[in-house]
This record gives C-alpha cells, sequence and structure tokens, in this order.
C-alpha cells in the first residue's frame, strides 16, 4: 500500500513538538481550513475541546474576533487558498500567530506563519500519483485528521487528565 498511504512519519518532528507548544500556550485556539481540510480540522477542534481549551471554529456565528496571544490553526495543501491566506494576515495584524499544516512549505500561509507542518503529501492537482494513488488533496486531508488527533493526544498526555475527567465535556444532549 506505499503510495496510497504515502510516508506520514516523513513530517518533521520538530515542527509538531512546537504546534504542541503553541497550541498549549494560546489564550484562544481558532481553526480553519476549507472544503475537506477544514473538516478535518474540525474534527480536531472537537478535541481540544475536549482538554477544556477555548476552541473555535472560524465563521460559525458565535466565534469571537481573534486577537492578542490566540493562536489561528489553518490546514491549506497549497498554502494558497485566498480566504485561509486573508484570515492569516488579519491574524497576524491582529497580534495571534499562525500555525499552518501543509504541503508546501514555500507559500503565502508558510509564510505568515509561526509554525509550518510540512505533510509529503500529493498537491490538490497532482495527477503524477509519486506522492499517492489516492484521488486530489485525500491523503492530505487523511494526514491533517491523524496530526490533529496526535496534537490531542500530546496535548492530553502533558496535561494529567485522566479519560474520565474528559468525558464530561462529551456532547450530552443526545
Amino acid at each position: 500500500m506505499g503510495r496510497l498511504i504515502g510516508d506520514a512519519s516523513a513530517a518533521d518532528a520538530a515542527s509538531l513538538d512546537d504546534l504542541a507548544d503553541l497550541v498549549a500556550g494560546a489564550d484562544r485556539v481558532f481553526v480553519m481550513g476549507a472544503g475537506r481540510s477544514g473538516l478535518a480540522l474540525r474534527m480536531t477542534a472537537m478535541r481540544l475541546m475536549h482538554l477544556g481549551l477555548p476552541v473555535f471554529v472560524v465563521g460559525e456565528v458565535t466565534t469571537p474576533a481573534i486577537g492578542e496571544g490566540d493562536l489561528l490553526l489553518v490546514a491549506s495543501g497549497s498554502g494558497t487558498t485566498s480566504g485561509i491566506v486573508r484570515a492569516a494576515e488579519i491574524a497576524v495584524a491582529a497580534g495571534a500567530r499562525v500555525a499552518v499544516i501543509t504541503t508546501a512549505s514555500e507559500s503565502p500561509l508558510s509564510a505568515l506563519s509561526t509554525v509550518a507542518v510540512v505533510i509529503p503529501a500529493a498537491a490538490k492537482r497532482d495527477r503524477s500519483e509519486s506522492a499517492s494513488a489516492q484521488y486530489a488533496g485525500s491523503l492530505f486531508e487523511q494526514i491533517v485528521v491523524l496530526v490533529g488527533d496526535a496534537l490531542f493526544h500530546a496535548l492530553w498526555k502533558r496535561s494529567g487528565a485522566s479519560a474520565d475527567d474528559l468525558w464530561p465535556r462529551h456532547a450530552n444532549l443526545e
């Protein structure tokens, strides 16, 4: 299955540690991504909420304005998605930090970021199948989910909280 799943282990471990440090040190965390990348980050937002972190999904009606001490966590394979780049510019102007998960280390989003986690996956328009046989940005989006879960797990272990401590933050309206 080599090319089908790619080599997620090639992501820079130091940048993942730096991402965890940024999230842990942020006053509030805002997540944003377009399309499937955005859906993947919404999963991360939910897990960060389970840790008790103040986290918001950009675009929701209850999301406050970003400011100094906050972190904008974005995912964009290309690092050029215009709405996400604009949000990162606004965040930086407001004194917030930006963390990006991307395939493009040399991109406008990477240039705006404090931390860039570069994923060795095919770009959305790469049809060569050299990085992955999957369609479009599928591998990138899947790795965004895994990075989000790994981030949650690292922060959870740092917190010392038990699973029972986190459980009351799960939705109970079902």
